[in-house]
């Protein structure tokens, strides 16, 4: 009898506000198949997490998705990524015992030999501070009209935003990145 994958049911339902963080120089790194389906992870990650790797092979990514993430982020992500453009973003993920840690993702497509999609490689490294402190009153701005207006109108706050402060979406995450003051 084989093992059932986890599934975002599996998620921990106590959200705390205990913060893992990322050593500056450690990478995570996670390979999913085309349905977000996790098909390898490091070691790293599986300590971030909580999870032992072996519960993380075939559980869906979103298991680590943390409830105070907007939706659009993965809206974005997805939209990305299916046309084989790459994804940079600021994610605040959950761990198996409730608590979050941040991560600076980027997210790539893996192409066959003829150009097809067949799986998605992830990297992620410790995120600024100074960015996440810039990065939270947006999600949190994006959250709540989500949840009174949906993604679309999450959508539209986020490029009219990006259009007053004149920045592309990924030219906003590597100045945030860098340091820089929105």
């Amino acid at each position: 009898m084989s093992k059932s994958s986890l599934s975002k049911l599996d998620a921990p339902k106590n959200i705390t506000n205990r913060e893992k963080v990322l050593n500056a120089d450690d990478f995570i790194v996670s390979k999913t198949d085309t349905k977000g389906k996790i098909i390898y992870c490091n070691e790293i990650f599986a300590q971030m997490s909580g999870y032992p790797p072996a519960d993380l092979i075939g559980a869906n990514h979103n298991l680590i998705r943390h409830p105070e993430m907007p939706r659009i982020t993965y809206k974005l992500l997805w939209d990305m990524v299916q046309k084989k453009d790459e994804f940079f973003g600021f994610v605040k993920n959950l761990c198996a015992d409730g608590g979050y840690y941040w991560v600076l993702a980027y997210i790539t497509a893996d192409l066959d030999t003829n150009g097809n999609i067949i799986s998605y490689t992830s990297v992620r490294r410790k995120a600024n501070a100074s960015a996440i402190e810039q990065i939270l009153p947006i999600y949190k701005k994006l959250l709540e009209i989500e949840r009174s207006g949906g993604v679309e109108a999450s959508h539209k706050f986020l490029y009219d935003f990006l259009e007053e402060h004149n920045l592309g979406y990924r030219e906003f995450v590597f100045n945030l990145q860098l340091g820089a003051k929105i």
